[in-house]
């Protein structure tokens, strides 16, 4: 992974590192590694629950013996709402081509808006004009599509709807086993660093959160800020995250100062 040394934690990745050793710089790094996946964890219980609800809209309509349709997906806007704020700033449901009776292409997406009420993103879905929003070719769509049952995309600069650094986790959406679509959330880099922040600094070295291309997500170090890229350096080590396609990167402290 680009360089990096990386601690094979055993099995269960997220399982404690050092604690039986009673290595403090260990456990520190344990708890940080720990933070990324609940945080992760906790926007994909949201999705899960996106996921339950957008099928069965789907599979209600179906059982009515027509295709869904937009009004349909409706329904799915209270608990979308609901998810809004503290790490998620837009979240919902991305319907697969041909999907819906009435849309051939849609999105049924909040975003947050801090101090009004949340709302639609509103995108030109006609194939025939020349600014159609074709969303299949983006990583968190076809990696659903695809098959893998939780994706992270990103750190990216999304200027489609926050002009910000984020990422995107999505997990795809069946119906009888058949996909239908994605179920997805954006999350703002900034405010994944501060709910991170504190345990990062904890390590008591310079670290920093990082994709499976190296882009930082975020970092206690100005020398990596998030978006920047790490490529391996001596005297640092990865550590993986869970199952998530990221890395806690932190400075042996022998070699922190």
């Amino acid at each position: 992974m680009n360089g990096f040394h990386e601690i094979d934690a055993g099995n269960d990745t997220r399982a404690p590192r050092a604690d039986a050793a009673g290595d403090e710089a260990g456990a520190a790094v344990d708890r940080a590694r720990l933070a990324v996946s609940d945080a992760a964890d906790g926007v994909f219980r949201a999705l899960d629950e996106v996921r339950a609800a957008a099928a069965e809209c789907v599979a209600r309509a179906r059982l009515r013996g027509r295709d869904p349709v937009r009004a349909d997906l409706a329904a799915l806007r209270p608990l979308l709402s609901g998810h809004l704020g503290a790490l998620i700033a837009g979240i919902g449901f991305i319907a697969a081509p041909a999907l819906l009776a009435d849309a051939p292409w849609y999105l049924e997406w909040w975003q947050d808006r801090p101090g009004g009420a949340p709302v639609q993103l509103l995108r030109d879905l006609d194939p025939a004009s020349s600014a159609f929003y074709d969303y299949t070719h983006w990583d968190w769509f076809a990696g659903p599509r695809s098959g893998a049952e939780r994706t992270v995309c990103g750190p990216y600069v999304d200027y489609l709807c926050t002009d910000e650094y984020g990422l995107t986790l999505a997990v795809p959406v069946l119906v009888n086993g058949a996909f239908v679509g994605v179920a997805a959330a954006d999350v703002l880099v900034r405010s994944l660093e501060g709910t991170l922040a504190p345990v990062l600094r904890g390590i008591g070295a310079p670290a920093l959160l990082v994709n499976a291309s190296g882009r930082v997500v975020a970092s206690t170090t100005a020398r990596w800020p998030a978006g920047s890229v790490y490529r391996g350096e001596a005297g640092f080590r990865a550590y993986p995250c869970g199952d998530l396609p990221l890395r806690l990167v932190a400075a042996e402290l022998h070699h922190a100062s």
